[in-house]
């Protein structure tokens, strides 16, 4: 994953995160890295890759839309993250076939 960074962002509620997800899809040129993922307690995450710039505009236009309709829980941004953390992602897909 060089030259890559990864956005997360988890809410309270599937309505919220569905929101964060069409806004930071729309604003940025990035990829949802897999399914959307149940934390538990109501919360769930989605993460997504691309550079670091249309990582960091996809997380910041994700939350602000997001609070409009709930709660958001966090958002980080990860610049060039080790390669290993692919391990973790979850796999979309079209690269769910490819090792």
């Amino acid at each position: 994953m060089p030259a890559k960074a990864i956005g997360l962002i988890e809410t309270r509620g599937l309505t919220t995160l569905v929101t964060a997800v069409d806004a930071m899809l729309k604003s940025a040129n990035v990829s949802l890295a897999g399914p959307m993922k149940q934390v538990g307690n109501a919360l769930v995450s989605a993460v997504v890759i691309g550079d670091v710039a249309a990582v960091k505009a996809a997380t910041d236009a994700g939350a602000h839309s997001a609070r409009t309709v709930g709660e958001v829980v966090s958002v980080q941004v990860i610049p060039r993250p080790h390669d290993d953390i692919a391990l973790i992602l979850p796999k979309s897909s079209a690269t769910a076939g490819k090792k």
